[in-house]
C-alpha cells in the first residue's frame, strides 16, 4: 500500500508524512523533492504551477492527478484540510525553500477535494493526526483483502507527502 498525504502548501504533508512513515515504519518521499527545476524557479518567483506544468510531476490537488497517481497500485489518500485562515497564519510563520505564501490563493482555487479519501483536519496535533490515519488505514480493505499496516512494510508499502 501507499499512502499519499494531500493538500495545499502549508497543510503539514511534510511533517505528517514523515511522522505517518516512522510510526509505520515505512520509508518516506516528500514530493518537495521531486519537482524539476523549472517549477521550483517558477513557484519561487511567486508564479503558480499549470496542469502542463504538474503533469510530468503530479501532485494529488486534482482528481485527474490522483487518477493518474492510483494506477500505481493499492494507494490511500490522505486529504490534511484547513481552511484558508489557518493555512495562511501556518505559512506567515515558516519559510519555505520555494513555496512563497502568497501562492497559498492558486493552491485552494486548484483544490478539487477528494471524495474518497481519509480526510483529517489539521488543527490537531502531529501526533493526533497520524493516529487518525492509521486507525482509518486499520479499517481500509484493498483488492488483496485486509490491508497491513505492519511495521516491516509490503515491497510495495511507502509513506509519500506531496
Amino acid at each position: 500500500m501507499i499512502v499519499v498525504v494531500m493538500g495545499v502548501s502549508g497543510c503539514g504533508k511534510s511533517t505528517v508524512g514523515a511522522a505517518l512513515a516512522h510510526a509505520l515504519g515505512w520509508p518516506f518521499l516528500d514530493a518537495d523533492d521531486f519537482h524539476p527545476p523549472a517549477n521550483v524557479a517558477k513557484m519561487a518567483a511567486g508564479t503558480p504551477l499549470t496542469d502542463d506544468d504538474r503533469w510530468p510531476w503530479l501532485d494529488a490537488l486534482r482528481e485527474s492527478y490522483r487518477e493518474r497517481l492510483a494506477l500505481a497500485g493499492v494507494i490511500r489518500f490522505v486529504h490534511l484540510r484547513g481552511d484558508h485562515a489557518i493555512i495562511a497564519q501556518r505559512l506567515a510563520q515558516r519559510r519555505h525553500r520555494y513555496m512563497p505564501a502568497t501562492l497559498l490563493a492558486s493552491q485552494f482555487a486548484t483544490l478539487e477535494v477528494p471524495r474518497d479519501a481519509i480526510e483529517i483536519a489539521v488543527d490537531q496535533t502531529v501526533d493526533a493526526q497520524v493516529a487518525a490515519i492509521i486507525a482509518a488505514l486499520a479499517h481500509t480493505t484493498t483488492d488483496r483483502g485486509r490491508a497491513s499496516l505492519a511495521a516491516s512494510p509490503p515491497r510495495d508499502a511507502a509513506a509519500a507527502a506531496e
